[in-house]
């Protein structure tokens, strides 16, 4: 593939509702441009950009890929983003590295909530936008329902090729821009004359006139005198519109019929902005002060690295966006988020798996680096005499959290390590060790993506898991004073082990312990008062409620005896653990659960539903505020036990369109119903 300037290379992502048929659409136009030599079908495992044996078993798109190809003199770098919303963190970096969004819908199910997804992470990053309506020769299609659902969406939807009916079937596209129609029925196009649209063309035209008469005060002058445009101002006005975003193309075919498909590329490249009219932008410098990034392959590197792929086979991958300058192994550059210096061996540009070795990547363009150490997605790649760095990647938060248990005992480092890599590719994954449960616990936006991440542990790193509800860290305290004696003897030959102390055990504020002493007349002798300390500090690892650490304790030391030759450090520790089991069930034990801070984005209409089921899991509603387009934020406080599974309700109750975060703000005293729960699962675990 040839190098182009970025006056010459497209950038859009390819996004949409799950099935609406984008890889299809990409294998098409791959094949259309001659990209590839055969067009690939997802049911078959082969094409282009679902390359991963995780993609090729599920037929489903788990990451983005980068599928270029040539047409009408352009370069596009299409972006292959998943539509299933468990690998919503693809989307966000298609919508990183791109200019323009294609999002493609089913002929046949309009606007879901794929499409709406799609079209909010477009809006976010304030990219050009065409609707690309999917199936048309299928029975149930019909264009101008989905129009309209589109135009609910977005006002600016106006129908740039429209099909022509025989009954249920689409045979005959027609451009209203160009004046051309073409008829598919023989397979092939063939230029038709233009059929009569009586019912829709003067409504449509009447639509793309006022759509480009508001892009120019001289296209608007003219629209007021009633002076028709000519077809140059209307293609300029139409591409003005589309790159400031008050114009969203609509297009129309079959990708598995490849029908419509030629007008549909020749769209593409003469309406979407280039990588030269739409990328610039702003970053900077290492004071934190603006610097503006011009696409200029003259000027000092600026590159993204947007994507990741760590292989354990094939090695490191990272995909990046050259913003500046050009990037090769010649470059010197910085990690601006590590400050050190990274070599770059060679750089390729990227066709789905396929590496294509290339001299540089040019500004605006889109390729690969193999083996840099260091580097991550989102991390900005720089000149040294230029050091700047770009805005990052926003990912959605993680709210489905298992704990991860292995097959075989001992390969809990093997598994760390495993997930390390790939969290490397896919950043919305989560992965700690919880102190308290000593569980492995990893995070992810569903089921389907958790159970790709344990499968890429199999298949990559050799290490099978299972996943299962992770345990609650709860905690124990006291609600009383209690004052016990602790005495510990020993005789066995020889010096034997005695000690002996009176402790006070109170509820204090906080969830610190706190030991002192009052001890009068060297009744325990103060080089034993360290012992007593550390005995306790060991007993309160383990309550004797339910097993949990003991927290919000205070211990005061003020008696005691000891022997001249048998008391020692060790006797007095172990009185002191003794005076703790007997003294904490004296004073009022209670269980503590974790509860957190819940915020839910979603529809206005969902929100009974979250708010009742909230109050089912035993959480509070502290308020609700308005958001953007119709949605409430919801804020509640709710206890971690009851949680697990919120993330699935919240995904059926509102379609997917619902989301939250979830995080820890205190402990609380448990209701009696779930400490005896606690306390007879923690008999059970005992036995």
């Amino acid at each position: 593939m040839k190098q182009y300037d970025a006056n010459n290379i497209l950038n859009v992502a390819l996004a949409g509702h799950s099935g609406a048929g984008k890889t299809s659409l990409t294998e098409a136009m791959l094949y259309l441009a001659k990209a590839t030599d055969r067009r690939g079908k997802v049911v078959d495992g082969n094409t282009v950009s679902d390359y991963d044996p995780e993609e090729i078993s599920r037929k489903t798109s788990v990451s983005t890929a980068v599928a270029p190809f040539e047409w009408n003199g352009k370069k596009v770098n299409l972006l292959d983003a998943p539509g299933l919303f468990d690998f919503e963190g693809g989307v966000c970096e298609a919508a990183r590295a791109a200019d323009s969004m294609i999002i493609v819908l089913s002929g046949k199910d309009g606007v879901l909530v794929g499409t709406e997804k799609a079209d909010t992470a477009a809006n976010k990053r304030k990219l050009a936008k065409v609707f690309f309506v999917n199936g048309m020769t299928e029975e149930a299609s019909h264009f101008y329902d989905v129009l309209r659902q589109i135009r609910e969406l977005e006002k600016g939807a106006i129908p740039v090729v429209v099909p022509i009916y025989k009954g249920t079937s689409a045979d005959i596209y027609a451009n209203v821009l160009t004046n051309k129609a073409y008829d598919y029925s023989g397979g092939k196009p063939v230029e038709v004359p233009m059929p009569d649209l009586s019912d829709h063309m003067g409504e449509i035209m009447d639509e793309i006139s006022e759509a480009v008469a508001e892009t120019s005060e001289e296209l608007m002058e003219k629209y007021f005198e009633g002076e028709p445009f000519t077809a140059e101002e209307i293609q300029e006005g139409v591409k003005a519109g589309i790159k400031d975003g008050s114009i969203c193309p609509v297009f129309c075919g079959d990708a598995m019929l490849m029908r419509g498909l030629e007008e549909f590329m020749n769209g593409l490249t003469t309406l979407l902005p280039s990588a030269a009219e739409k990328a610039g932008e702003e970053a900077e410098d290492e004071n934190g002060g603006k610097v503006a990034i011009e696409v200029d392959e003259n000027a000092p590197v600026a590159a993204l690295i947007f994507k990741t792929i760590a292989d354990p086979f094939i090695g490191k991958l990272s995909y990046v966006k050259v913003l500046s300058g050009k990037l090769s192994s010649e470059s010197q550059i910085v990690n601006m988020r590590t400050g050190e210096s990274e070599r770059i061996s060679k750089v390729v540009l990227m066709s789905g798996k396929k590496q294509i070795d290339a001299p540089y990547i040019a500004a605006g363009d889109i390729g690969a680096i193999p083996k840099l150490t260091a580097s991550v997605t989102g991390d900005t790649l720089a000149a040294t005499s230029r050091k700047v760095k770009l805005a990052g990647i926003e990912y959605p938060y993680p709210p489905l959290s298992m704990a991860i248990v292995p097959a075989k005992k001992g390969e809990e480092d093997k598994i760390a390590q495993g997930i390390g890599r790939l969290v490397e590719e896919d950043p919305t994954i989560r992965f700690a060790t919880d102190p308290e449960t000593h569980e492995m616990i990893l995070s992810g936006l569903g089921e389907q993506h958790l159970d790709v991440i344990s499968s890429k542990l199999k298949s990559k790193f050799g290490v099978e898991v299972s996943l299962q509800q992770p345990k609650v860290a709860y905690r124990e305290t006291i609600k009383k004073k209690v004052s016990v004696q602790g005495r510990h003897k020993k005789q066995s030959g020889g010096h034997g082990q005695f000690g002996d102390v009176w402790i006070e055990f109170e509820p204090k504020e906080g969830e610190d312990f706190e030991f002192g002493e009052r001890v009068v007349g060297g009744a325990v002798p103060k080089n034993f008062f360290p012992a007593v300390e550390k005995g306790l500090r060991e007993a309160i690892n383990k309550g004797t409620l339910a097993g949990f650490p003991v927290v919000g304790l205070r211990a005061t030391l003020y008696d005691g005896s000891y022997h001249p030759v048998d008391s020692s450090e060790m006797a007095f520790k172990t009185a002191a653990s003794l005076a703790f089991k007997a003294g904490i069930p004296q004073a009022n034990p209670v269980l503590l659960e974790p509860y957190g801070t819940l915020k839910v984005l979603v529809p206005s209409a969902n929100m009974g539903d979250i708010m009742g089921e909230v109050s089912k899991r035993r959480g509070r509603v502290l308020g609700m505020n308005p958001a953007e387009n119709g949605y409430q934020i919801i804020e509640a406080e709710a206890p971690f036990a009851e949680m697990y599974d919120f993330s699935t309700f919240v995904r059926q109750a509102t379609q997917g369109r619902g989301s939250y975060t979830f995080e820890f703000v205190r402990y609380e005293e448990a209701p009696a119903n779930v400490t005896q729960k606690v306390i007879e699962e923690y008999k059970s675990d005992e036995e």
